[in-house]
């Protein structure tokens, strides 16, 4: 029996995401769950899943838990066909001991989060250019993770190596020591000195095989970052390629969903975190947010604190004022965080 929609009833939706499928709850305006049901977790199942939520009247919001991992896919189509989708974190510990712990138990918890505004965040969208720049940077930061562990197991074999080629390789750069090694013709691996000569060959071939990689994604982040970032972005004392590109990441494809530069400053990290109790007011340092985000704030301040006159010059007088170094450098991330807000959320035409 087909199922007629109720057009005098908003329903609000929550979705609990897996890998093979998802779990959907609808609710109406007052909190009361319609129904919950599964479905795959591909594209005609996300067809189905909005039809459903439909069959029972106009859809307003759906509350999508893990958008930026299993829930991509679903938050991307919810969004082409131009529903509000609201960003989800999973069920407090307290809820789950007291309701129980299933999937439409979350799916429904979703739900409610929407329809009380307790999730309000909207996904940062996984489409666009910014989109291309976050998966260049997926490879490039494991390429560099695995290229310092090439040379950290290059440094380790030289210093076990027979003395014939740790004194020839003392005291070289990794650079340097790459090109020797790369020139080495090992002989009989009986020998120790011939294996610990194919060995090194062989990291030092990964490591340039590594850098060749790097070098490729850079050129690519260069292309894409110049060509979605803001100019005034890129000519900020302290913002290169690299840090524009988390900047970006961070923000998303829809830098408007975030509502001010405190918003920006509590997703990067930086904004203080009230601690007080009773007759004891203080803050403390927020470890929260985008941690990426958050080092390229910091990247920032440490560059301009070597060539940016004025925070040079604010440093000095806070050191004055009896503010350690690390507390500063907090100050300052703040402050550069509202500046980039400002650009990333109201660029000026280029001149």
């Amino acid at each position: 029996m087909t199922r007629m929609p109720d057009p005098g009833r908003e329903v609000t939706g929550g979705v609990d995401t897996h890998k093979d499928f998802h779990v959907a709850a609808a609710v109406d305006q007052l909190g009361k769950v319609l129904a919950t049901a599964a479905f795959p977790a591909r594209r005609s199942g996300y067809r189905q899943l909005l039809d459903w939520l439909s069959s029972f009247g106009p859809v307003s919001r759906v509350g999508v838990e893990g958008t930026g991992a299993w829930g991509a896919g679903l938050c991307r189509y919810l969004t082409e066909a131009e529903v509000e989708v609201r960003e989800v974190v999973r069920p407090n510990r307290q809820h789950r001991r007291r309701y129980g712990k299933s999937d439409a138990t979350d799916a429904i918890a979703a739900a409610r989060a929407v329809l009380s505004g307790e999730a309000s965040g909207q996904p940062r969208g996984g489409t666009g250019t910014v989109e291309s720049i976050r998966l260049l940077k997926i490879a490039r930061r494991s390429a560099i993770r695995a290229r310092t562990v090439t040379a950290n197991q290059i440094h380790a074999v030289i210093v076990t190596a027979p003395e014939q080629i740790r004194s020839s390789l003392h005291g070289m750069s990794i650079g340097k020591i790459i090109k020797r090694v790369l020139g080495f013709r090992p002989g009989d691996l009986t020998d120790p000195a011939q294996a610990a000569k194919i060995t090194l060959k062989t990291l030092a071939g990964r490591y340039q095989s590594l850098t060749d990689e790097i070098e490729t994604l850079d050129t690519h982040l260069d292309h894409l970052v110049a060509q979605t970032a803001p100019p005034q972005l890129l000519a900020m004392c302290g913002v290169g390629t690299q840090t524009a590109a988390d900047l970006l990441i961070t923000t998303g494809t829809n830098p408007s969903r975030i509502g001010s530069e405190k918003s920006f400053a509590a997703l990067c990290g930086t904004s203080p975190v009230d601690a007080s109790s009773g007759r004891h007011q203080r803050h403390r340092l927020n470890r929260g947010g985008d941690r990426q985000a958050n080092a390229a704030l910091y990247r920032i301040v440490i560059v301009r604190l070597r060539y940016h006159p004025p925070t040079r010059r604010y440093m000095q007088r806070r050191l004055q004022q009896g503010l350690t170094k690390p507390e500063i450098i907090r100050c300052l991330k703040r402050y550069v965080a509202r500046d980039i807000y400002h650009t990333l959320t109201h660029p000026q035409p280029a001149t």
